[in-house]
């Protein structure tokens, strides 16, 4: 703000609407972007809104911000951190972050690898992620992140898609102290994927019997040991595509978002530093996997700004209820951000995990994924946060690079709520006529582009026109529900897609569970819209009970007279169903689109997300009782 010489974030977010052009020159100057070559054009319009341009004559390289210079000026300082499944622990300084980048990246131009080529990164979160994906910068490739868990298909469908040369994997991983095998889904994908000539196999455990095929399967110490601890950075343009995540939808296949050189890591710096307050000193940790946005924003904005990034490999509830807490009070995390049901599951093994530990270390908790209900959010903050720590809200998505509202530490906090758009997202609410709205659920729009924003579908424009810009002219729709309240925060009332419509009233899942799990012996809940002859929708809602609770007529009776009461009669549940568990991705988002279908008994659709497919059974089961 004192480099616009602005004295309040309303009139900070004005500058931003008003004058783009000089709001996003002050910001790469305010959050360190250094340049092989400073852009002459802050942005270009020619090929309209949803094809803009950004820092047009600019080159710069993520490898050099996130690796290179602070190995010259920050030689010594943690840059990665690691703890693994089984305890075990690694940390890189940022001159060996740098030295194990280079040596990657010799190790790649030596499989041929080169500007333009895509490589599939399928690795656990350890330090090698962080090298491999800095590495395919480094040498002008595309990455493409793809979640640890991924089974054969899914991989197949994602590299088939933008013909990747390479594909970087573990030979395996642990999950919950057990060895899972990786490196024969590599096998499997390598026969499927005709563009794919050579796997990478990263040694993780090192201790399985794993078959390389002569010529084609590499062991990434072998390919990088002897390499040179510098290498040759490419020159890129600021345009110039480094990274395509895949998105999973309902139907179809998968779409490959395109992120530039000046965009995803611009942007994600650039909200870890001014949404999160993250600096130089801090050390943070989001639970999350690499195939997910929130993986390489870790990765991109950390580093970028000169922090040291936490992975951790493990899950935050084994060996014990105090995992995650544990690994906070070890490696001294100041930022910590996890989902809301990853707090939903940890909170119900009541307050003395966290105690255990100390977290004092901790000055700033984030959240994505979906929205909070009230209790868990209120946990989090005075057990985890001690009631200092501000809960940072932040939505957005894949395609937007990061957030496109957020709370500030400057800004009041209000259980689920956002303080606003993000600086630079010049984001509203419309209703269903395009209208601007207050105090009323609404579509959540950006009305301007903005430097993260994707280039649009790998191979795919119409697509991406139609996802996003068809509803409203030069008008980017995101597909979730917000609203405006009339204290000026901001509510992210679900995905547009979950939306629920009972009697011609449209009603968002998340308020239906937030009135769920607000009761003592619900842990989890998901509330979805079923075809009804009389209403056109009825409502129906899964909850996962706490330990020691126990499932009943009355109970069930109790939990629907609770949502009638708080939504109103007419938006009384027709089922309140106890399952045992709800289907999740890695992040511990709940797939409700997932809980629908299985439900109806229609098709899913792309279940490579899933985290554990034993919620499908689940499912069933509980259908079957209906």
């Amino acid at each position: 703000m004192t480099k616009l010489g602005v004295e309040d974030v309303e009139e900070l977010k004005d500058v931003a609407r008003r004058e783009p052009e000089r709001f996003w020159a002050a910001t790469i100057d305010d959050i360190g972007i250094g340049w092989q070559q400073p852009p002459t054009q802050m942005r270009d319009t020619s090929e309209g809104l949803p094809f803009t341009r950004w820092w047009t004559g600019g080159r710069l390289n993520l490898a050099t911000n996130a690796a290179d210079r602070w190995a010259q000026t920050q030689p010594g300082r943690d840059a990665v951190v690691w703890e693994g499944d089984d305890g075990s622990e690694r940390a890189w300084s940022y001159l060996e972050l740098a030295a194990e980048t280079a040596r990657c990246a010799n190790g790649l131009r030596e499989l041929g690898v080169g500007p333009g080529d895509a490589i599939g990164l399928c690795l656990p979160m350890i330090p090698e992620t962080v090298a491999v994906f800095l590495a395919c910068a480094k040498v002008g490739a595309i990455v493409i992140p793809l979640f640890s868990g991924y089974g054969a298909g899914a991989i197949v469908a994602r590299l088939a898609d933008c013909d990747a040369k390479v594909l970087v994997i573990a030979d395996g991983f642990l999950r919950r102290g057990a060895p899972v095998t990786a490196k024969p889904v590599a096998d499997e994908v390598a026969s499927l994927v005709p563009s794919l000539e050579h796997v990478v196999v990263v040694r993780r455990l090192g201790t399985l019997d794993t078959r390389m095929q002569r010529g084609r399967d590499v062991w990434y110490d072998d390919l990088t040991v002897a390499q040179p601890s510098e290498a040759a950075t490419h020159d890129s343009d600021a345009d110039d595509p480094f990274m395509l995540i895949y998105t999973s939808g309902t139907t179809g296949r998968p779409k490959g978002t395109v992120h530039v050189q000046g965009g995803f890591p611009i942007k994600s710096t650039q909200d870890m530093a001014h949404c999160f307050d993250v600096g130089p000193t801090d050390r943070l940790l989001w639970f999350t996997d690499i195939g997910w946005m929130m993986g390489p924003w870790a990765i991109c904005g950390a580093l970028t700004i000169g922090a040291t990034l936490v992975l951790f490999e493990g899950v935050p509830d084994h060996p014990g209820p105090d995992r995650l807490w544990s690994v906070v009070e070890r490696h001294r995390v100041s930022v910590l951000g996890v989902a809301p049901t990853v707090v939903r599951a940890l909170m119900r093994h009541g307050d003395a995990p966290v105690h255990a530990h100390d977290l004092s270390s901790l000055r700033v908790l984030g959240s994505s994924g979906e929205p909070w209900n009230d209790d868990p959010w209120q946990w989090f903050l005075d057990n985890v946060g001690g009631g200092r720590c501000p809960i940072i809200n932040y939505s957005g998505g894949t395609e937007v690079s990061g957030g496109i509202v957020s709370g500030t530490m400057l800004s009041p906090l209000n259980p689920g709520a956002f303080a606003g758009p993000c600086p630079g997202m010049d984001a509203d609410v419309l209703d269903e006529n395009g209208n601007s709205v207050r105090n009323e659920v609404g579509e959540l729009v950006v009305r301007s582009p903005w430097p993260g924003m994707t280039r649009g579908f790998w191979h795919d424009r119409e697509r991406y026109l139609e996802t996003y810009w068809t509803r409203w002219a030069n008008i980017w729709v995101h597909g979730d529900w917000a609203e405006i309240g009339g204290d000026g925060l901001w509510y992210i009332r679900g995905r547009s897609d979950d939306t629920i419509k009972l009697a011609g009233k449209r009603l968002g899942p998340a308020e239906v569970e937030s009135a769920l799990v607000a009761h003592p012996d619900v842990a989890e809940a998901a509330a979805i819209g079923v075809p009804d002859e009389l209403k056109g929708e009825a409502l129906v809602c899964f909850v996962v009970l706490k330990p020691g609770a126990v499932d009943s007529t009355e109970l069930r009776s109790a939990l629907t007279a609770r949502v009638a009461a708080e939504m109103g009669k007419a938006l009384k549940p027709k089922h309140v169903l106890v399952i045992a568990e709800l289907p999740k991705t890695r992040n511990a988002k709940v797939l409700r689109r997932v809980v629908r279908a299985v439900y109806l008994g229609t098709d899913p659709g792309d279940l490579s997300s899933l985290e554990n497919h034993s919620a499908i059974e689940a499912l069933q089961g509980v259908r079957a009782r209906v």
